[in-house]
């Protein structure tokens, strides 16, 4: 298996047989929204290249579904199955084409290839936010989409989760780092890689001081 950061909460995941992308924003959409959040990473137009076959996004939020991108991702003759939840559901499904759109909110189950996906609790701005455990040959993946540390989302989690993926950045309805650094520890997963950074902002991730930390490199694969 191999997971990248493709910038901001985007990961893409190589589980050997298929791949996965999460929250894909290779674009400079949101800068048209609020010119006060430009890109400040360069976006790699080879992952156009790449064929997911599937495609999770965790909410309905410019930088988590970008229009732009998906217009790209889902313009193809492939049939790609998105998971999202209901509103962001909605949205992609405008895309149309040969896709699979699966309304994936929170406690859903759906199984590809061997793979299980799980949506989970997510406390965020857009109340049908979801985070997703990814379950590859029994390696827990924990992608928790935008979210505040809730004592809920918990409730919603295996006990041998292997990473966790979570925001940093503490605006937007998001944990900053102090909440995220509790948040890590309570999941009790044995890696713990900060996203949602340095897209918009000057944060630096080495401030996220947890013992089971590994900084993503963008585009570059994430070595556990």
């Amino acid at each position: 298996m191999q997971i990248k950061w493709i910038g901001q909460a985007g990961l893409l995941i190589d589980t050997d047989k298929f791949k996965i992308m999460v929250d894909p924003y290779l674009s400079d959409s949101v800068a048209k929204v609020n010119p006060a959040n430009r890109r400040r990473m360069k976006i790699n137009e080879n992952l156009f290249e790449e064929k997911p076959e599937i495609i999770l996004i965790t909410h309905n939020h410019i930088d988590h579904l970008d229009p732009e991108t998906l217009s790209r991702l889902l313009g193809n003759d492939r049939s790609i199955t998105v998971l999202a939840p209901h509103g962001s559901w909605e949205k992609v499904r405008e895309y149309g084409g040969n896709h699979n759109y699966v309304m994936f909110n929170r406690k859903t189950v759906w199984t590809y290839k061997n793979v299980t996906f799980t949506a989970v609790k997510a406390e965020h701005s857009d109340l049908n936010a979801i985070g997703f455990i990814i379950d590859i040959e029994n390696t827990k993946l924990y992608i928790t989409g935008d979210t505040l540390y809730n004592k809920e989302i918990f409730d919603d989690l295996p006990d041998d989760i292997y990473a966790v993926f979570l925001p940093i950045n503490g605006v937007g309805n998001n944990m900053n780092i102090e909440d995220a650094k509790r948040f890590a520890k309570k999941t009790g997963a044995k890696f713990a890689v900060p996203v949602h950074w340095g897209m918009f902002d000057d944060i630096k991730p080495e401030c996220f001081e947890v013992n089971n930390i590994i900084i993503p490199r963008i585009y570059d694969e994430i070595k556990f």
